[in-house]
């Protein structure tokens, strides 16, 4: 997230955002020479502008002879920018709805192919995906739910979840969605193979429909 909004912020610079509107609009990788004419900057102003939107994984470098010639003779590749294959979001708060949408698809394919419940094979997939995350968890189950954005906070022995990532998903299809969230959650605390909390379905106002409780 830190990352992200960082990335966003780097936009603000107007010269910045202009030539990063200008760089993803072209069809083909764009040189400094070319970004600076078109912008009106001086070439070490816009080679500036251009390194740090790489910097912060909104440009790409490439480099390539576009005269197409090679060997010996055929000169240096030039350095080009084109947009990032990364994609940048930020969401405050925290909303993870493209992971919902592919558990869904994923789900709802699986379902049609195999003749099992589509909810079925949803909650069994959330669950494998809060597994998958264990791994890299090193044992806090907190940190873990706050890297997910769930915003966990301490309430006696038990641990709230400020947040749901999938809130407005959460809104229409309440049940779908918190059987799903609660399957993650479940699925994270096995695989950090944590005893110390269980996970339950609580909805209650402001805050996420899975609470933790202590073992």
């Amino acid at each position: 997230m830190a990352d992200h909004v960082a990335a966003v912020a780097t936009l603000d610079e107007p010269n910045r955002r202009k030539l990063y509107d200008f760089v993803v609009r072209q069809t083909a990788p764009i040189s400094k020479d070319e970004a600076s004419e078109a912008i009106g900057l001086p070439r070490t102003t816009a080679g500036f502008h251009l390194d740090k939107l790489v910097e912060m994984g909104l440009l790409d470098v490439v480099h390539q002879r576009r005269s197409g010639r090679t060997g010996p003779g055929a000169g240096r590749p030039a350095k080009l920018y084109r947009r990032s294959g990364e994609q940048i979001e930020v969401s405050l708060p925290d909303r993870r709805y493209e992971a919902a949408s592919h558990l869904l698809t994923d789900a709802l394919l699986e379902s049609e192919s195999t003749g099992e419940p589509a909810r079925e094979i949803l909650n069994r997939r959330a669950y494998e995906w809060g597994s998958d995350l264990a791994a890299a968890a090193d044992g806090d189950v907190v940190q873990s739910l706050n890297d997910l954005g769930f915003e966990p906070r301490a309430e006696g022995k038990s641990i709230l979840l400020g947040n749901c990532p999938f809130h407005s998903l959460a809104q229409r299809h309440t049940q779908l969605v918190c059987g799903m969230n609660l399957c993650l959650v479940s699925g994270l605390l096995d695989g950090i193979a944590a005893t110390t909390h269980t996970a339950s379905l609580d909805p209650t106002p402001g805050h996420c429909c899975v609470r933790l409780d202590q073992a």
